[in-house]
């Protein structure tokens, strides 16, 4: 099978592709709604074996609540480039920040699923100037998923079951683009709640999904953001990595949670007060490990609000001459 050109992710719709340049690589975006000055701007970010198009439905809503919304292809993903480093916690928090910078903000409110999430969590803690509140799915606090898998049997045994076979070179790379990317599918019925997985809408999540990963170099990428979260906590790049998260967050945090989310059990959500004192809590009822996916309506609605109470103007620094419209 010849591999999927990488621009076949810049799907059709009511928004606008681009190429952003910031901290030293491309990244591709799908852009919806209104700019200008006095408009809030929202990045979102998507997790592991996804890429912008997961966003897809909050993009429509956030644009038509007279919101600037950016889906980013993360590091690795998509129509982005695909270097061989820069998988770690820092640098990815670097990436969210040269983006809010390059696209002419001082700041924005920065929306994460999953490791988008954790990527939420970093750069609210190391460039805080770039961020003026956020908002995760599924993903919490980098020190709670820490003391979660110490403390916690079932949160330890569904995290050790993703992570641990991913850790040897080559043969998951093999195994995620194997059989057209048939793994990623299985991901997503594993971790997604029993409705969303038996619909219509999923089986055309699953068809892109399997598309995506099977980019050249996507796989690899990918796995390089599991490598790390696991590897780094026998290293004292880990550990100091993990200092820098334990002062306690200032800005507006918003969290929102499937109920019935597999991989992320609620209970290792509520340490989170500890390093979000300002946090909102939302439990989606009946929802797995996609709330933004299966419950679409009910999370645009919780963004917008969230959006509307903690955003002032949107603070323009330049003109965002670095993006470019393909």
């Amino acid at each position: 099978m010849v591999a999927p050109d990488p621009s076949r992710v810049r799907l059709e719709g009511p928004w606008t592709h681009r190429d952003v340049h910031a901290n030293g690589i491309r990244f591709h975006v799908a852009e919806a709604g209104p700019t200008g000055p006095d408009v809030p701007t929202v990045l979102l970010l998507h997790g592991f074996g996804e890429f912008w198009w997961t966003w897809r439905n909050q993009l429509r809503a956030l644009a038509d609540a007279g919101i600037r919304a950016i889906a980013v292809d993360l590091r690795g993903y998509g129509d982005t480039d695909k270097p061989p480093r820069g998988y770690d916690g820092w640098t990815l928090a670097g990436d969210t920040a040269g983006l809010v910078r390059a696209l002419g903000l001082q700041d924005a409110i920065i929306v994460g699923h999953a490791e988008g999430g954790l990527v939420c969590w970093a750069t609210a803690a190391l460039h805080p100037r770039q961020v003026r509140a956020i908002a995760v799915i599924g993903s919490p606090h980098p020190m709670s998923v820490k003391r979660a898998a110490l403390r916690d049997s079932r949160q330890r045994i569904a995290l050790t079951r993703a992570l641990l076979p991913f850790q040897v070179p080559w043969l998951p790379e093999r195994r995620l683009v194997r059989d057209d990317g048939a793994y990623v599918e299985e991901m997503l019925r594993q971790r997604g709640g029993v409705a969303w997985v038996r619909s219509e809408d999923f089986a055309e999540v699953a068809r892109n999904a399997r598309m995506a990963v099977q980019i050249p170099g996507a796989a690899h990428c990918a796995l390089e953001y599991h490598r790390w979260a696991f590897r780094s906590q026998f290293r004292s790049e880990g550990r100091r990595f993990f200092r820098s998260m334990r002062p306690a967050l200032s800005l507006p945090v918003l969290q929102i949670h499937g109920g019935a989310d597999p991989f992320i059990l609620a209970g290792s959500l509520y340490r989170d007060k500890t390093w979000a004192p300002s946090r909102e809590l939302h439990i989606v009822y009946g929802v797995g490990h996609f709330a933004h996916e299966e419950a679409p309506e009910m999370v645009s609605s919780r963004l917008i609000e969230f959006v509307r109470a903690h955003s002032g103007p949107g603070s323009h620094a330049g003109s965002g001459a670095h993006g470019t419209e393909r």
